[in-house]
């Protein structure tokens, strides 16, 4: 029979989540939709790093790049072996996820290597998706 696990204390200096999110988050200049689809025209490299089953649920980014969570830092360090031909300290790297929180974290990763300009998309693919569809809805109208 297995026993609970007790609880402890937060160990000193430890943060939640919600404090390393808030932290992350006060580093980058995130970015709407909109916005994220202007910085696009401009040079900037979409990063969608949704795993296959996120993505096969809710879409695909056809301006996205998909790169593995795991692998990003590797991909966008320009010193690293595996970095992308594109990899770049000046790029801008606009990093989504599906909500928009597991993207700050990982902009803020990419800024910790000295990518200065990455940050992410607020609201994820389902605030992009929201975009599209009211930019067709205009452009229809």
């Amino acid at each position: 029979m297995s026993r609970p696990v007790p609880r402890v204390g937060r160990p000193e200096g430890s943060r939640t989540i919600a404090e390393v999110l808030d932290e992350a988050r006060s580093r980058l200049d995130r970015l709407t939709p909109a916005q994220a689809m202007r910085a696009l025209a401009d040079g900037a490299v979409l990063v969608d790093i949704r795993p296959e089953a996120q993505r096969a649920v809710h879409g695909e980014i056809p301006e996205a790049i998909v790169i593995d969570r795991n692998v990003l830092e590797w991909r966008f360090d320009p010193t690293s072996e595996a970095a992308l031909p594109a990899a770049r300290y000046d790029l801008q790297v606009i990093v989504i996820c599906q909500e928009g929180y597991q993207s700050s974290l990982a902009a803020a990763a990419l800024q910790d290597l000295g990518i200065e300009r990455a940050t992410d998309v607020i609201g994820g693919q389902g605030a992009w998706q929201a975009q599209l569809a009211a930019t067709w809805v205009a452009l229809a109208g």
